[in-house]
């Protein structure tokens, strides 16, 4: 009887998994056919890299204050060492909280992505949706980003389609 059971099992299990219909794509190529996507991206980078110049100034004015402080730390009376180590204290303070507010989790360089970047992600997150839900599929994987995806058989890409119904030829 338990032979019949698992025998059952055995059978029925294997007729659902081959009832699913897997597929994946690929986000890195998807979105590298996104027009709005690199003007996006490169908005954002802009972004970067004027914010990173700005704390990198910060920093240098920093180090400056510190060599000079370091150099002439002895010649001056406690009172300017005092002032001096807070007017440094105080800088490396700003320097910080200039680099938290610009790249820290809730950062403008997080909210900026936010804008710019997550409406094209949803987009493609619909439009892939939706080409799986035409085709009933149970599972679409994503190659790119790191994925534990370790081989696929390119007919099983659904990329193009995805970008076909953003109506995007690539």
């Amino acid at each position: 009887m338990r032979l019949l059971i698992l025998s059952l099992l055995f059978v029925f299990g294997t007729g659902f998994a081959n009832c699913q219909k897997y597929a994946y794509i690929d986000s890195d190529y998807i979105l590298k056919n996104v027009p709005a996507y690199a003007e996006a991206k490169e908005k954002l980078d802009k972004l970067a890299d004027r914010w990173t110049k700005e704390i990198e100034e910060r920093y240098e004015v920093l180090n400056k204050k510190k060599e000079n402080f370091a150099r002439e730390e002895v010649l001056l009376p406690t009172e300017e060492k005092k002032k001096r180590e807070e007017e440094i204290k105080q800088l490396e303070l700003e320097a910080m909280q200039m680099q938290k507010l610009r790249f820290g989790v809730n950062g403008d360089y997080f909210q900026k992505r936010q804008e710019l970047i997550k409406p094209i992600q949803d987009e493609v997150y619909d439009a892939m949706q939706k080409v799986a839900s035409k085709r009933s599929y149970s599972f679409v994987f994503d190659k790119a980003n790191q994925s534990n995806l370790v081989y696929a058989d390119s007919k099983f890409d659904i990329s193009s389609s995805v970008l076909k119904e953003m109506g995007i030829s690539d």
